[in-house]
């Protein structure tokens, strides 16, 4: 039972973090923050992984440009844009759009892993597009076709994907180097690349109301969340795991409305479901499509054979 709690806490961790998301957007500047975090976790690491990454430099080395492509995907544009696109959404949004990233890793994973397609994949597709039609218009779509997609939910979708792509590409290169040393390197190369918009924004001060901030993203949701989340991967499986995922918009949408005021609307609760539903179902129904198909032709034949 205690086995849960590791996954259970992560995903409690990282629903925190879109609130953090959101409270950062009138408290530091998005590209302050992005920086200021992955400098951080870089720098907490480092006593206990750099030894074991030197040791290895050489398989560093030979996947650099892998690394740097996840980092790039991971650390710089999934936090990112997270972090701009909360100054026009809120963070019950971020939440449900979060919750995405299973079911688009696994569609993605149709095209770059050549996974077959599922009935779950299938039919969770179609309810969640619908979801996040009604979610995004607020429960008018008609006015999300006339008006098109905002900024902020475009961001988010964008980050979203970026993070189900950094997921799937992590699966197909399998690069030989432990959980930890992959990460290390891959927030080094995150740091670099979100170095330039940190010296160039206005304003990248720290102080009493940003800076506690910049710890929970750098410390809990970047190193402590992932460890517990690695430890109920080993302790539960790849599969049991990934569930806990789907109660992340339903954490955040809690917090957010004790911690920052946000008032559930009906739209978050009708759309945020479809969506739910979607990826449950795509986790859940995993009957190969060609299978599918298989077993109807062999009825239609045995029918006509009568």
């Amino acid at each position: 039972m205690k086995n849960l709690l590791f996954p259970l806490i992560a995903v409690l961790l990282w629903s925190i973090n879109a609130i953090v998301n959101k409270a950062a957007s009138t408290a530091i500047d998005p590209a302050a923050i992005s920086f200021y975090r992955w400098a951080l976790a870089f720098l907490v690491m480092t006593p206990f992984v750099l030894r074991s990454v030197l040791r290895n430099f050489k398989m560093v080395m030979k996947h650099w440009w892998q690394l740097a492509i996840l980092g790039a995907l991971g650390m710089m544009l999934y936090q990112s844009l997270a972090y701009y696109a909360a100054h026009s959404v809120s963070a019950t949004f971020m939440g449900i759009m979060n919750s995405l990233i299973p079911l688009l890793t696994v569609i993605i994973s149709i095209f770059v892993l050549r996974v077959i397609p599922t009935v779950g994949i299938v039919l969770g597709s179609i309810l969640s597009l619908c979801g996040l039609v009604w979610l995004v218009s607020q429960g008018s779509p008609s006015a999300l076709f006339s008006q098109g997609l905002g900024q902020g939910e475009a961001m988010m979708l964008v980050a979203s994907a970026a993070y189900a792509l950094y997921g799937v590409l992590t699966k197909r290169w399998s690069i030989q180097l432990s959980s930890w040393d992959a990460l290390y390197v891959q927030i080094f190369f995150g740091v670099i690349m979100l170095l330039p918009n940190f010296l160039l924004a206005e304003d990248v001060s720290l102080n009493s109301q940003n800076i506690g901030l910049v710890v929970f993203a750098g410390i809990a949701a970047s190193i402590i969340a992932p460890a517990l989340w690695i430890k109920g991967v080993i302790k539960l499986g790849a599969n049991t795991t990934s569930i806990f995922m789907n109660l992340a918009p339903v954490f955040t949408a809690i917090i957010a409305i004790f911690a920052l005021g946000e008032e559930l609307k009906s739209y978050h609760l009708i759309g945020g479901g479809v969506v739910l539903l979607g990826v449950m179902l795509a986790q859940q129904l995993r009957t190969p499509l060609t299978e599918l198909f298989r077993r109807e032709k062999k009825v239609v034949q045995e029918d006509s054979c009568q």
